[in-house]
């Protein structure tokens, strides 16, 4: 028997049921409603109504995993019940934008697309021109038939580092010279603003490396060579991603909203720890030193539901990280319980075997077992997606390691709120470069030099400068270079040199900062015979080492290439000098020390120079302490504070303080 009910009941069920199901079943509502109220159509009614509660039912399932509402893990279940391997292996790729197309996306399920070092749409692109090519690639991935959308990651390490005009930030050695973690999380904040501004979701960020080495091309990448500084320095993480709220899971992805990114702790593990500090290299250590130095970033950074891990190229004890998966699965996700997704590095599978690429069959079936989850292919993905469902449909890599792989993107990315949010619009560009963001970055720049030495004794100090004076000269190769004072991980991936982007020279900074009356001097390499003829009332000399990253900046000798030796043997044998170092680690310099007045490490002040000259002339004091020992001798390498033979030319935490100067 059918029971007939009141129009407004069906009105009602409308109403509900549009804001959950899709305009389809809407429209079958509405065909019941009428046939129900059609004079003699009570036989067509019960078919009508017999075939909505099927589709209802159907639709209902189909919808679950899209449906907000519901539970992630539901979310996860649901829609991993629906994909085939093709579409499971799909998610598993990160591939370039250089080779990502939206029929790529589409044809092949691409679950991820990356800006490689440098890797951009177009030269000084602006902000709106990254939305458009990212919501291209994602439109691709939405037209698919489960339509899960991608996300893009990109290298922002000291800032939207890649883009023209960001905020460039001090690399993480000066933020560490900082010792204010409070400080690092207003970064990370500013930071997920610009990227979100570009229309991208993750950054391959924080680097969490205990760096034992300068002569490591990546030292200037860690916070710190004592761990737990870098655990301190982890508060970056809820920068980016968001403050876990106060009922929140602690250890499980999490995502604020859509002002938030995804973040990366890299490079798992004992990157920073390598025999010579040889990027890739090997790290010799026990088990124990293991997890007290190199592992102590992950810990924090896990409990602040860090999104994701990246896998070092380096080795431990002979093993390949990439192929570690005692370490990869047994530790990171069983013990530590990450909940996250491993990535691998750039062509981090292809390193597996030596040369790389030798074996691709090997690479892809041990870095999967072992525990990578996406891979940062990034180039040739048919190879690797061919090769890896061959290596599943013969049973070399179980289905449940692909499904372990495909649940955990899945969860990032319903953390993310993608599915809700998957194209960006242009109402965040504003961000990219945003002065707030310039002073955030300055104050950072003030807060990260550290002094070395003030004058010949503390009774007769150099610094601060007196900003009235005749005349005064600024000399180096460094004092008027934006991508010299930002480093590598600059617009491109070694950095550049010259004014590559929008900042603030540290020769500008000076100019800003004198009296109107003093007279500004800038001779990028002087000669001894120029300093004494002008009669410069004192001199400021910023030298230092060229861009670099990675392996391009591993360095046996860590000496400052010339000119900037001979800068500071001309200017400082001739006048009063303040020499400011610009390096990405401690470096050779004790044979200047005793010509030099005043000494100030620098680091890669980013792209706000003025933090410099705020500080040289007193308007704010030093503050900043070493992050690294300073050695004397390379010979002495590798050295640490609470080595049994400690013997630096300035020691760990060193650093003088200076009071700001009122009324200069």
């Amino acid at each position: 028997m059918l029971v007939f009910v009141s129009c407004e009941h069906w009105e009602h069920k409308i109403k509900t049921v549009s804001n959950c199901y899709t305009i389809q079943i809407q429209w079958q509502l509405k065909v019941m409603l009428r046939l129900k109220m059609a004079k003699g159509s009570l036989l067509a009614f019960g078919i009508a109504l017999f075939c909505f509660c099927a589709a209802m039912k159907a639709e209902a399932e189909y919808l679950s995993y899209k449906d907000p509402k519901q539970p992630i893990n539901t979310r996860i279940k649901d829609l991993l019940s629906r994909m085939t391997l093709e579409e499971k292996i799909g998610q598993m790729a990160q591939i370039d934008r250089s080779v990502a197309s939206r029929e790529i996306m589409k044809k092949y399920y691409i679950g991820s697309v990356l800006s490689g070092g440098g890797s951009v749409p177009a030269k000084q692109a602006s902000p709106e021109t990254w939305v458009d090519m990212v919501n291209d690639f994602q439109k691709g991935s939405l037209s698919t038939r489960l339509g899960i959308p991608m996300i893009y990651g990109i290298d922002a390490v000291h800032g939207h580092n890649t883009v023209y005009k960001a905020t460039v930030f001090p690399h993480n050695i000066g933020l560490g010279a900082t010792r204010d973690p409070a400080l690092a999380k207003k970064i990370g904040a500013a930071t997920a603003l610009e990227v979100r501004a570009t229309g991208i979701q993750y950054a391959f960020a924080p680097c969490v490396a205990v760096c034992r080495d300068p002569r490591w091309g990546r030292c200037y990448e860690s916070y710190s060579e004592d761990p737990k500084i870098v655990r301190a320095m982890t508060e970056i993480i809820p920068g980016l991603q968001g403050e876990i709220p106060s009922n929140g899971r602690l250890g499980v992805p999490y995502l604020a909203g859509q002002k938030n990114i995804a973040a990366c702790a890299k490079h798992f593990v004992g990157d920073g720890g390598t025999t010579e500090g040889i990027n890739g290299n090997n790290t010799v250590i026990s088990r124990h030193g293991l997890l007290s130095i190199h592992m102590a970033g992950y810990y924090n950074a896990i409990i602040k539901g860090v999104s994701t891990v990246m896998i070092s190229y380096s080795s431990w004890n002979g093993i390949k990280m990439h192929t570690n998966r005692e370490m990869i699965t047994g530790f990171l996700k069983n013990t530590l319980r990450f909940r996250g997704f491993v990535i691998s590095d750039w062509q981090g599978i292809d390193s597996i075997t030596s040369p790389p690429h030798a074996n691709y069959t090997y690479s892809i079936v041990t870095g999967v077992n072992a525990g990578i989850d996406m891979i940062m292919i990034p180039l040739n993905y048919t190879e690797f997606i061919d090769g890896l469902t061959f290596l599943v449909k013969n049973n070399f890599v179980p289905m449940s390691r692909i499904d372990d792989a495909v649940k955990r993107i899945l969860r990032v990315k319903f953390t993310m709120g993608i599915f809700e949010h998957p194209l960006a619009d242009y109402s965040m560009t504003q961000y990219v470069g945003l002065q707030e963001h310039r002073d955030l970055a300055r104050e950072a720049v003030r807060k990260s030099l550290v002094l070395l030495k003030n004058g010949e004794s503390a009774a007769k100090p150099l610094l601060p400068l007196p900003k009235k004076a005749k005349r005064i000269l600024v000399a180096g190769t460094h004092a008027d270079n934006i991508g010299n004072q930002c480093g590598g991980w600059t617009i491109e991936w070694q950095g550049l040199s010259g004014n590559i982007t929008k900042g603030t020279t540290i020769l500008t900074g000076i100019r800003n900062a004198v009296d109107r009356t003093t007279e500004v001097v800038y001779s990028e390499k002087p000669d001894a015979e120029f300093v004494k003829s002008n009669k410069f009332s004192y001199a400021v000399v910023v030298v230092g080492e060229p861009p670099y990253a990675e392996t391009f900046g591993d360095s046996l000798n860590l000496t400052i290439p010339e000119p900037g030796p001979s800068t500071i043997t001309n200017v400082c044998g001739s006048v009063k000098c303040v020499v400011v170092l610009i390096t990405g680690r401690p470096v050779v310099i004790q044979p200047y020390v005793n010509r030099i007045d005043a000494l100030v490490a620098a680091w890669l002040p980013g792209t706000e120079g003025q933090g410099v000259a705020d500080v040289l002339f007193g308007d704010y004091g030093f503050t900043g302490k070493l992050p690294h020992t300073w050695f004397k001798t390379v010979d002495q390498l590798p050295m640490n504070v609470g080595d049994r033979h400690y013997d630096p030319l300035y020691p760990f935490g060193y650093g003088l303080d200076t009071e700001a100067k009122k009324g200069n």
